[in-house]
C-alpha cells in the first residue's frame, strides 16, 4: 500500500450513474426510479428546480433544455459516469442531451421500444403504457427511433396516478388504486391492439406495478428499471476473473 497513489479530481466516488430528477413531492415507493433503495448501484439525484411533472409532461420540455444540461454538467462534475432521467417524456431531449453531455446519456424507457421490436416475432410489436397518452407524441417516438404508429396506452382518465403524479393534487397515494391504474391501461392496449408482443411502461413511477401488469396480459413488460440496470451495465461490467482459479 505504500507505493500506491490516489488521485483525487471530483467531488464523489463509486456513484456510476446520475438521474435528473422532476420538482415533486408525490411518494416515491420501493420500484419507483427517485427511491434510491430500487437501484443495486450507487445512484445521485440531481433534482432540475422548475421541471415539474405536469409542465414536463402536459408541456414541452425543450422549452427547460438548459436547465438539464447545467444539471447533468452538475452530475459530471460530481463524478459519475452516466446520466438518465426520471421522466419518459424527457425523451424529447434525448439528442441534445447526449450531445451537450459529456458522459453516455439515457433519457426514457422509451428508447426500449426499437430493442424490444427486434426480438418479437413477425406480426408482434411493442406497445405503451404512458402516464398520458394525450400527450405523448409521435415527435417523442421519433426522438428514440421509436415508430410513429407505436400502439399508446395512458393512465389519466384513472382514478390515482395521474392525479397524484401529473397533477399534484396530494402527497399521498393509494398504492393499489395507482396500480390498478396502470394495469387498466395495460388491459385497454392488448384489448385495443391485438398485435401487441410486449409493453414498455413509459413513467418511471410505474415499475413497482411492471409485475401485476405481466401477471394481467401475460406479455413481457421493459421499463425504466430494465433499461437502466442494462444501462449501467455497460459502464459497470461484472468481473469473472476470479472464478478462472475454480475451473
Amino acid at each position: 500500500m505504500a507505493d500506491m497513489i490516489a488521485r483525487g479530481g471530483r467531488a464523489i466516488y463509486g456513484v456510476p450513474l446520475g438521474i435528473l430528477m422532476l420538482e415533486a413531492r408525490f411518494p416515491r415507493i420501493p420500484g419507483d426510479m427517485g427511491n434510491a433503495e430500487t437501484w443495486p448501484f450507487p445512484v445521485q439525484f440531481c433534482v432540475v428546480e422548475g421541471a415539474t411533472p405536469e409542465r414536463i409532461v402536459l408541456g414541452d420540455p425543450r422549452d427547460r433544455l438548459d436547465h438539464f444540461i447545467r444539471a447533468g454538467r452538475r452530475l459530471i462534475d460530481l463524478g459519475v459516469s452516466a446520466i438518465t432521467t426520471n421522466c419518459g417524456f424527457l425523451a424529447l431531449l434525448q439528442p441534445r442531451l447526449a450531445s451537450a453531455l459529456a458522459v453516455p446519456v439515457a433519457t426514457s424507457a422509451l428508447m426500449q421500444i426499437p430493442w424490444v421490436n427486434a426480438t418479437l416475432p413477425p406480426g408482434r410489436r411493442a406497445g405503451v403504457v404512458t402516464v398520458c397518452a394525450a400527450a405523448l407524441t409521435p415527435a417523442h417516438l421519433a426522438a428514440v427511433g421509436a415508430p410513429a404508429d407505436t400502439p399508446v396506452a395512458g393512465t389519466e382518465n384513472g382514478a390515482e396516478f395521474f392525479r397524484v403524479l401529473i397533477k399534484a393534487e396530494s402527497d399521498r397515494m393509494d398504492i393499489g388504486l395507482a396500480e390498478r391504474d396502470v394495469v387498466e391501461a395495460a388491459r385497454a392496449l392488448v384489448r385495443d391492439t391485438p398485435d401487441i408482443g410486449a409493453i414498455v411502461l413509459e413513467c418511471t413511477n410505474m415499475p413497482p406495478y411492471a409485475a401485476a401488469v405481466v401477471a394481467a396480459t401475460g406479455l413481457p413488460v421493459y421499463d425504466i428499471y430494465s433499461m437502466v440496470t442494462w444501462f449501467v451495465a455497460g459502464i459497470r461490467p461484472r468481473t469473472f476473473s476470479r472464478a478462472y482459479s475454480r475451473l
